[in-house]
């Protein structure tokens, strides 16, 4: 009975072994075969022999209910997306590409309905107008809107969550136009 967990150990040992030898085959075949892998992480699909500038316009808000902070945090969020995920060069005047816009919409709608008929929950949808002008290559210029929401309880004051919220659906719209424009996808 003494020789079980003699055995025991040496059959992990040998699992072991043969674990570390697969992956060291697994980490030098592609050594050994001479290939190699590239990959672009930049998140856009531009060629920058032929874009090299940006021009971001204002988005002025043209809602019906207005949140002022709203236009600075999408605009921000924009021009930051843009700066870490492309190389252009953001100009005022002339330029390359060009992305103006408004923010149309701002809305809150109930959801949920509880047993006392009351909403449980309230959507918040802000929807941004974008117009992408490409002037090196027009076929690739769009006018279109976007849109995106969260929800959240209604028992909460929409002035406590407002700007947490705003920011969240901001990022999401400026990766929807991102993807829609820059990233040509």
């Amino acid at each position: 009975m003494a020789s079980e967990p003699a055995m025991f150990h040496k059959s992990l040992s040998v699992r072991h072994s043969k674990v570390y030898i697969l992956l060291t085959i697994l980490l030098l075949l592609p050594v050994a075969s001479g290939c190699t892998v590239s990959y672009k992480f930049n998140g856009s699909a531009l060629n920058y022999d032929i874009y090299r500038t940006i021009n971001i316009g204002d988005f002025p808000i043209r809602a019906a209910l207005v949140y002022p902070p709203l236009q600075q945090t999408f605009e921000n969020e924009l021009l930051d997306a843009v700066t870490r995920q492309t190389r252009l060069r953001e100009v005022d005047g002339p330029s390359d590409l060009e992305m103006t816009g408004e923010i149309t919409g701002y809305t809150l709608t109930p959801q949920s309905v509880g047993e006392n008929a009351y909403a449980t929950e309230t959507r918040l949808t802000i929807t941004v107008r974008v117009r992408y002008t490409d002037h090196k290559n027009p076929s690739n210029s769009i006018d279109q809107s976007f849109s995106a929401y969260r929800q959240f309880s209604s028992s909460l004051l929409l002035t406590d969550v407002q700007d947490e919220l705003c920011a969240q659906i901001s990022e999401e719209l400026v990766d929807l136009i991102f993807n829609a424009t820059l990233g040509n996808w």
